[in-house]
């Protein structure tokens, strides 16, 4: 009986346990969950256990009950059976058969009442047996819809704790490419890039002015020996280079008009 009332008092606070409570204290949630669920699932056995047991007694009770009854309504029907037998032989002046008799109705009126002391003493253990069975039943149908609970409870933390650690992973990554970041590696490549593209529009430029420069030395090379050429043959005393023909008169001058003749520079 003290086991029972143990097992009862045990089934009984773990299915009034608080769960949410239980998850606000623990240090670990998920840990503390998971080694409640074992907690359940174990003592859910033991219950069980108990529980058969306890209604495999019930059934022994009531079937010892349902013998006790049985015997009170057997030794009854004997009582009467051996009392009315006393009657005949009573009627017939058979006094020594009818005390015979007597006294065996007696006996079974004895058993009788021994029966009915037992069918009276054990009913209300039956009762209480049943209730306690009732009981057990109803927290163990507790015990497992907590259960229930603890592993969607769990399931459900554990995808959020997941969830959480996926978005702390990707604030991370984010904040390590921050392309604002003046430091960041994309930041730099950029920085490499445009100094790349400024160096090829110098380096063009360069070589822009580096060929005119080329074009006009060529030409001034030219105007030099030309002189050079002229020059020498003045000091020669050689013809002088060959003049430009100056352009034809216009038709409508008058014929006998003549263009005076340039004087010589000499």
């Amino acid at each position: 009986m003290t086991q029972k009332q143990s097992i009862l008092g045990r089934i009984t606070q773990l299915a009034k346990a608080n769960i949410n409570a239980l998850i606000d204290r623990a240090e670990d949630p998920q840990k503390m969950l998971d080694q409640l669920v074992r907690d359940y699932t174990n003592n859910i056995a033991e219950a069980e256990q108990a529980i058969a047991q306890t209604i495999g007694n019930l059934r022994l009770a009531e079937q010892d009950y349902n013998e006790d009854v049985a015997a009170v309504q057997e030794w009854g029907a004997k009582a009467l059976a051996a009392s009315r037998k006393a009657d005949e032989y009573r009627a017939k002046g058979d006094a020594a058969n009818a005390d015979k008799f007597d006294q065996l109705a007696k006996v079974a009126l004895r058993k009788q009442l021994d029966a009915e002391g037992e069918v009276k003493q054990a009913q209300p253990l039956i009762e209480t047996q049943r209730a306690t069975v009732e009981k057990l039943k109803s927290g163990l149908a507790m015990m497992k819809d907590k259960l229930g609970e603890l592993k969607n409870k769990r399931d459900s933390l554990v995808a959020r704790q997941k969830s959480a650690q996926a978005q702390q992973t990707v604030q991370t990554a984010i904040s390590s490419i921050n392309v604002l970041d003046p430091t960041s590696e994309l930041s730099r490549f950029e920085e490499a890039v445009r100094r790349e593209e400024a160096m090829a529009i110098g380096q063009s430029e360069v070589a822009a002015a580096s060929i005119d420069a080329q074009f006009d030395e060529l030409m001034m090379s030219d105007q030099e020996i030309e002189l050079e050429a002229r020059l020498a043959a003045l000091k020669q005393g050689s013809s002088a280079p060959q003049q430009i023909s100056p352009t034809p008169v216009t038709p409508e001058i008058e014929a006998g008009q003549q263009e005076p003749k340039p004087e010589s520079a000499w």
